[in-house]
């Protein structure tokens, strides 16, 4: 276990600590909690690529803290109404999609690896970016609707892409290995 891994470890242990801070309404709890489970995205990767750290538990328990965090926070700010829910099954339904995915091709090939797409980095990043600011405009009372308006258009657009990507990659390979038998 190195530094980036714990880093990770802690995110994903993060999610449940959110999730009742959202629900019990400690808003402001929330958004820091959140904002520093954010910046843990973008620090264990750096630190595992600068440390010459990276591993294969590490390139599985990165993306698997990601979705958790995502997916319980957005499914949360949805529950209480402040996320709208038609992005909220957007978002979960991509995210199912790419998990169920990944499984049914490692099960099939036993060759699974885990190389995100840029549009999927976006996704993540502008899925972090409405979570934080949709958290900070509750908890902080920034009063920024509009941006949260144009944000979740932003994640809309980008999990839409992000989805498709994938469906369209893995529906290649699956062709491609039918070929091949």
């Amino acid at each position: 276990m190195n530094l980036p891994n714990l880093i990770s470890m802690g995110r994903l242990l993060s999610v449940p600590v959110i999730v009742w801070l959202i629900l019990i309404g400690r808003m402001t709890e929330a958004f820091w909690l959140f904002l520093a489970a954010g910046i843990s995205d973008a620090l264990d990767g750096y630190l595992a690529k600068r440390m010459n750290a990276e591993t294969t538990f590490g390139r599985h328990l990165d993306p698997l803290a990601d979705k958790a965090l995502l997916v319980c926070v957005y499914i949360t700010l949805g529950h209480s109404g402040d996320l709208a829910t038609w992005l909220v099954i957007m978002v979960v339904f991509r995210d199912a999609l790419i998990v169920g995915g990944a499984i049914l091709f490692q099960s099939l090939t036993r060759s699974l690896t885990m190389d995100p797409y840029v549009i999927s980095k976006v996704n993540t990043l502008f899925q972090i970016i409405l979570a934080t600011v949709v958290l900070a405009d509750l908890g902080l009372n920034f009063h920024i609707g509009w941006l949260v308006d144009a944000l979740t258009y932003a994640v809309a657009a980008t999990t839409f892409a992000s989805g498709a990507v994938y469906v369209v990659e893995w529906s290649r390979r699956a062709a491609t290995m039918e070929e091949q038998e």
